[in-house]
């Protein structure tokens, strides 16, 4: 039985196939095998202790940095961290580190095609949003407003990413996956990416400090290193554009009538196979990645179309936004309240500070949180799931108490 083609009657050319020629040199890459020449060798790899982390048969360069992002703490919270869609209780909805994985696949699948390497794809995908706060780029948008109050600096998840992966869990990570990390940011699309040229840690610090210290201004011109992370940063789009489109169906803020195109929650498979052919077309054979004129335009029409119909419809957006944006301004002041007294029975300490102390030191490494308490703060605040947050403010401030909506996963129905 053959497949239903879906068309986007707004990309009717986006058919999901390669011509004859992208086709062709595909097929003859994949014959060859190993890697083409624009991809990131192994031998390549950069690390700040050369001495520790040697490439092995069993464990070469970059499935090292995949190993050690999966089994940080920090991996694990992300199935606990909203990806769109707060405060309801449907496990079918979209966390965090799903997201992750789906970015993975479709940048594999790219990959794949293009002949670059799937082990430092899959190492940069698993890598990107850990730093991600709760709620969504709702939170992160909260816990920026606090702290660049403060301290004048500014909140990113994709450099606090880096942070987590760097310096709070002291990985020794290569700089090639730091690097496809801190660019992988989604919310600046492209048509064409092209590399860098980085080839140090110390450019690359910084860069990193740029972005706390400008924002947007720096991390607007952030380009990867790497194809491997160009390929990550068009997939994570790639990857979410038609996923919120289902979750939002799913959650009732949209049905499948409410987008232009007319496919309403199959969007996500159109997607899935018209983005993908499309960078794959116009990048094979090349030192870029790129869409066609029409790829490009199409995302970024589907993307400011789930700006408008979707993401301020999510509680945390809509119904009540200042509320909980007070609550992370009132959780920041009490953690920093915390530190100042040096109260080892609070959670900053015994959920926080502690743990990363006994990380780091099997690294001889330390975690300075006595350096920039503020900062400090905002490690704590931003690896912490939603319901935790949830938690935490229930327990110090009333008014938190019945702020949040209290959902059974049976509304509606008898279990």
């Amino acid at each position: 039985m053959s497949s239903v083609r879906l068309t986007n009657r707004l990309a009717p050319d986006l058919t999901g196939e390669l011509t004859p020629r992208a086709e062709e040199l595909v097929m003859q890459q994949l014959k060859r095998g190993g890697l083409s020449h624009y991809a990131c060798a192994n031998a390549s790899v950069i690390r700040r202790d050369d001495e520790r982390d040697r490439d092995t048969v069993l464990r070469p360069a970059f499935v090292r940095d995949a190993e050690k992002i999966v089994h940080t703490q920090a991996y694990n919270r992300l199935n606990g961290k909203t990806q769109v869609f707060s405060f309801r209780p449907d496990d079918d909805l979209c966390r965090r580190g799903l997201h992750e994985q789906l970015v993975g696949r479709v940048a594999r699948d790219i990959g794949r095609a293009l002949g670059l390497n799937l082990d430092l794809i899959e190492a940069i995908a698993l890598g990107h949003d850990i730093g991600h706060t709760p709620f969504g780029h709702a939170g992160e948008r909260f816990l920026n407003q606090v702290f660049h109050e403060r301290t004048g600096r500014w909140f990113f998840h994709n450099v606090q990413s880096v942070r987590v992966l760097d310096v709070l869990y002291g990985r020794n990570l290569s700089l090639q996956t730091l690097d496809g990390v801190i660019c992988h940011n989604g919310e600046f699309e492209q048509q064409e990416f092209h590399t860098s040229g980085l080839t140090s840690f110390d450019t690359f610090d910084r860069v990193v400090h740029g972005c706390w210290e400008s924002g947007d201004e720096a991390i607007g011109r952030l380009r990867p290193m790497t194809l491997e992370g160009c390929v990550v940063r068009v997939s994570d789009i790639i990857a979410y554009v038609g996923k919120d489109r289902q979750d939002a169906i799913r959650a009732g803020l949209a049905d499948e009538g409410s987008f232009d195109d007319g496919l309403g929650g199959a969007y996500n498979a159109w997607a899935l196979s018209a983005f993908v052919a499309d960078v794959v077309e116009n990048s094979v054979g090349t030192d870029h990645i790129a869409l066609s004129e029409e790829g490009f335009a199409e995302m970024r029409r589907a993307k400011r179309e789930n700006y408008e119909r979707i993401y301020g419809s999510s509680e945390v957006n809509g119904d009540f936004p200042s509320r909980v944006g007070e609550l992370f301004g009132l959780l920041y002041q009490h953690e920093l309240d915390a530190l100042a007294a040096g109260d080892e029975t609070s959670a900053i300490f015994s959920h926080h500070i502690r743990p990363l102390e006994r990380q780091l030191s099997h690294y001889d490494g330390a975690y300075d949180w006595e350096a920039d308490p503020d900062q400090t703060v905002v490690d704590f605040i931003s690896a912490m799931t939603d319901d935790y947050f949830v938690a935490t403010c229930q327990a110090l401030f009333p008014q938190a108490r019945e702020l949040f909506p209290r959902r059974s996963y049976f509304d509606g129905v008898r279990p």
